[in-house]
């Protein structure tokens, strides 16, 4: 009996060898980018401490950690529109809105249950997100314009909320101590606000790197339109990305009102820079296709700790948002820079490789 001989697997496709290795290299590439934010932050933590040693007391990093769970809930539902090669600007009204509007529930009616306050919260921003999706998936206006335009309509609603109900703000006295109490909440000494920052973070990552859906929004931000020649429903993704984030930008409404405690139409303002700051600082492409939501965490955490550092060094805190610029700047040059020393890699394999 003669041994029957195996054939050897067929050699996979020049174009899907590609595809793996640069898709191996993007995520070097990311894992390089989160590693040297983390270094820097690191860095500036040492450089505090040494200006003024009182920096890493305890209550200094439970205020750090609280200061930047807010942020982090928001850039983690930028990236995921970032990823699309989109962008929300309106998460900063869609945060006061829902803030305003969980506040006002708790003060009229303090016997709201907490986690009613909390999802009422989440409902109001996955509306303001529902509002964008449709105008940018359905009637394909590009999401710059659309956001700038609800950013606009829904800080003006709020505005025209508070006015018309002679509740022009809440204070802390009207809201139930329940609800006040989550603020200065701590399990295993770390805030429950940071704890629960943590937790979007780490969810949201999960769905990004381990669910078809997650995977298929980088597909988008890569070229749109070959992902929806594959058979990808980029208008179905892109509508799902504004919603996760209105929705998380609502959560963060709720933990603006948690914290903060008084309230009026004004909360959120400006923080639509340090969101898309946070998410791009943190490696997350502007031009989409690549990026993790850990990263921009990290982002979140560094503008926060520059925000705290400034004073202790002796500087203006005004030059946070100079500092801001200047980082945004540095991250779309180093995203350029990056994405041609990619494909020249890919290039250089491919051509040896046939």
């Amino acid at each position: 009996m003669t041994a029957q001989q195996t054939a050897p697997p067929p050699e996979a496709p020049a174009a899907e060898r590609s595809g793996r290795r640069g898709a191996a290299l993007v995520h070097r590439l990311v894992v390089v980018r989160e590693l040297g934010i983390l270094a820097a932050l690191v860095l500036l933590v040492v450089v505090t401490v040494i200006a003024n040693p009182r920096f890493l007391s305890g209550q200094n990093v439970r205020d750090l950690l609280i200061s930047a769970s807010i942020l982090t809930v928001l850039a983690a539902g930028q990236t995921v529109v970032i990823i699309t090669r989109n962008v929300d600007l309106s998460v900063g009204s869609t945060l006061g809105l829902s803030a305003y509007a969980t506040g006002t529930l708790l003060a009229t009616a303090p016997g709201t249950p907490v986690v009613i306050a909390v999802l009422v919260g989440i409902a109001v921003g996955a509306l303001c997100g529902v509002l964008n999706g449709v105008i940018v998936a359905v009637a394909k206006v590009p999401s710059l314009v659309v956001t700038l335009g609800t950013l606009y309509a829904i800080r003006g609603l709020t505005s025209l909320w508070a006015s018309e109900s002679d509740r022009l703000q809440i204070n802390a006295s009207d809201l139930p101590s329940g609800f006040k109490a989550i603020a200065g909440a701590r399990l295993l000494g770390i805030p429950v606000l940071f704890l629960v920052a943590l937790v979007v973070v780490v969810l949201v990552g999960f769905h990004l790197r381990n669910y078809r859906s997650g995977r298929e929004l980088y597909g988008i931000g890569s070229d749109p339109e070959a992902a929806r020649l594959s058979g990808i429903p980029v208008g179905r993704r892109v509508f799902a990305a504004f919603v996760v984030s209105g929705a998380l930008a609502g959560l963060a409404g709720v933990l603006y009102a948690a914290r903060f405690q008084t309230l009026d139409a004004t909360a959120g303002t400006g923080q639509e820079l340090f969101v898309v700051a946070a998410a791009v600082v943190g490696g997350v492409a502007i031009f989409g296709g690549s990026g993790s939501v850990y990263g921009a965490a990290l982002g979140a955490l560094l503008l926060t700790t520059i925000g705290a550092a400034l004073p202790q060094l002796g500087l203006n805190p005004f030059w946070r948002e100079a500092a801001v610029g200047a980082l945004i700047l540095a991250a779309i040059v180093l995203d350029r820079s990056l994405s041609l020393r990619l494909a020249r890699r890919l290039r250089g394999r491919n051509l040896r490789g046939s």
